[in-house]
């Protein structure tokens, strides 16, 4: 407790980063991953075969390396600052796996309705915005809630290249007072405060959008 009286305002700069952090490759995911998912399911084979290569690609290689490569290799080309790799690395990654659950979530919905929708006259782009997203939206809400608390835990990797979330502030405090586990476990605990906050909030939406039904 003496560690996190004195510490605090380290520890809470460290959350707020790391929740930033997880916040801005949430969003960058959700808006390339959509674009992705059309891609991975378009009849046109090119995009489909462009979309697969880039989802098997990340998906098949570490976080960190990806980090890496960006931080030692793109940085050095546009000056990106630590924080914008770190974002740049984590959203990249988070574009393919929040494609896959774009697609799978589409898929979901029965074909049929689109069909009746184009047999109406319904643009295709319409049909898309206004049958199949909000039904597939809904479907796909609990792996977004899913990703988003991953995040969140999964942004700790971006302290090996400096950035000062939550990690980086548990690893000052632990080099400042020669004390292994206290930092840790404060560090955990914000951790678990922070994935179940967003996990309560997203039931919250979920029930929500049941009513709505």
């Amino acid at each position: 407790m003496d560690i996190l009286s004195q510490y605090w305002p380290l520890f809470l700069e460290g959350a707020k980063n790391t929740l930033l952090l997880s916040l801005c490759s949430v969003i960058i995911g959700l808006v390339f991953g959509t674009l992705l998912a059309l891609m991975r399911i378009s009849s046109n084979k090119i995009l489909s075969f462009l979309a697969k290569v880039y989802i098997d690609i990340i998906r098949g290689t570490p976080l960190l390396v990806q980090l890496y490569i960006v931080y030692f290799g793109l940085s050095t080309f546009f000056n990106l600052s630590d924080f914008m790799s770190g974002v740049m690395a984590i959203g990249v990654n988070t574009v393919a796996y929040v494609a896959e659950i774009i697609r799978s979530g589409i898929q979901s919905v029965d074909k049929g309705q689109f069909e009746a929708a184009r047999s109406i006259g319904m643009p295709k782009a319409m049909a898309m915005r206004k049958i199949i997203f909000p039904q597939a939206f809904k479907n796909i809400l609990p792996a977004i809630g899913n990703e988003f608390a991953t995040l969140i835990k999964e942004t700790s990797i971006v302290s090996f290249i400096g950035i000062k979330d939550l990690m980086f502030s548990s690893d000052t405090v632990r080099g400042a007072t020669f004390s292994v586990f206290p930092p840790l476990l404060i560090a955990a605990a914000i951790y678990y405060m922070m994935t179940t906050t967003v996990s309560f909030f997203m039931n919250i939406v979920e029930r929500k959008l049941k009513e709505s039904d």
